[in-house]
């Protein structure tokens, strides 16, 4: 098993390139050709579903069992709800985010044939000149919000005019910034910084020409931030799947800020004994900085997964975010030490061998350690 390097400004440079890609739910064409082009780089071939989750394939050694990682591409949006008598827009969330972070962001409305509009996401008592302390004393709440074109419109027919509907998609400016001191500071760092770190490990594995052990297919799914997830890019030969994803910094949570995290459990229930065990003695192993942790109000690909009926194992790895579903931060450093224990995870052993065959004695139930 060999520690590979991570190329970090290829990690830099391919974020910041999806981040720049709009991909709410229900619109993720563009940044799906993003990551298959990225794909196509390294010489890794990938298939694609109806809807375009993509599954992409690391030949190993033997095809079955075989392993999975996963993450996500789709972010969180909005969508046109309807038209206010001043021609501005209600608006509704794609996903689940606070309407405080929609206050003020800078937005793009994308109407039928192409067309696109610029706008900004404003709580309806904006000005202080006009409503004073009411600006302070409005809640923050979806309902008390509006859309206001950059067009020159002043009432409903007017922007019915623009070509605007009812339905229309809303994708939100990620104002991504990269400081000198390893921060990286946007909004939909969840998961696209996940998406970064997979890439950046499959370089390093495909570049290497180390030999896997095992298949490992790399998903990337288009329909996390609303709940459907891994759901239909999965197949039957998967034992072991690992779930990229953020971990919260906040009070009364232990995730890393710099390192990677194994989370315990998350909103769905416990994830494998055996296969988070795997990956934290692997951290302890090649001293990657990490922390455990258990998320409340939180599910993630995987839980999808095991909703569909797949009879997998299922882990989650987590990069340390702050603000998750906000103005979000990330260290480069977690970002790295997650690739790196993805590049470990990938040249790792399977952990039973009766997890080639879905139904088994009893006497292949395992009880110790994993193999």
């Amino acid at each position: 098993m060999k520690n590979l390097s991570i190329d970090s400004n290829y990690m830099c440079d391919v974020m910041e390139r999806m981040l720049e890609t709009p991909s709410p739910s229900g619109m993720t064409d563009m940044i799906v050709g993003l990551v298959c082009e990225e794909l196509e780089k390294f010489g890794i071939n990938f298939e694609l579903t109806r809807r375009g989750a993509i599954r992409a394939d690391l030949e190993g050694g033997l095809h079955s069992p075989d392993r999975a990682i996963i993450g996500h591409l789709d972010t969180l949006g909005a969508m046109v709800k309807g038209y206010r008598a001043n021609g501005r827009l209600e608006v509704v969330p794609i996903g689940t985010w606070s309407a405080r972070f929609a206050e003020g962001a800078r937005c793009t409305i994308y109407a039928d044939g192409g067309a696109r509009y610029r706008g900004s996401i404003l709580p309806l008592k904006a000005s202080g000149h006009t409503f004073n302390e009411e600006i302070d004393t409005q809640p923050a709440s979806w309902s008390n919000l509006e859309l206001r074109i950059d067009a020159r419109t002043g009432s409903e027919a007017e922007t019915r005019a623009l070509g605007i509907h009812v339905g229309d998609t809303i994708s939100i400016d990620p104002e991504t910034e990269f400081s000198d001191t390893g921060f990286v500071t946007s909004r939909h760092l969840d998961d696209k910084a996940g998406v970064a770190s997979m890439l950046a490990a499959a370089k390093a594995v495909t570049q290497s020409e180390v030999t896997l052990p095992i298949d490992c297919h790399l998903l990337f799914t288009i329909s996390e931030e609303v709940g459907v997830g891994s759901s239909h890019v999965l197949h039957g030969d998967v034992a072991e799947m690992v779930s990229i994803d953020n971990g919260t910094v906040a009070p009364g949570q232990y995730t890393s800020e710099y390192g990677v995290t194994v989370a315990m459990q998350d909103s769905s229930g416990p994830f494998d004994w055996h296969l988070t065990r795997s990956l934290l003695g692997l951290c302890e192993q090649h001293d990657i900085e990490h922390a455990r942790d258990v998320f409340r109000y939180y599910r993630s690909d995987a839980a999808a997964a095991l909703e569909a009926g797949n009879d997998i194992r299922t882990a989650l790895l987590c990069f340390g975010l702050d603000a998750s579903h906000g103005y979000e931060r990330v260290h480069l450093s977690s970002l790295e030490a997650l690739s790196r224990l993805l590049v470990l995870y990938m040249q790792s052993k399977p952990l039973f061998r009766r997890d080639r065959e879905a139904l088994g004695p009893l006497d292949d139930l395992p009880t110790g350690e994993p193999n």
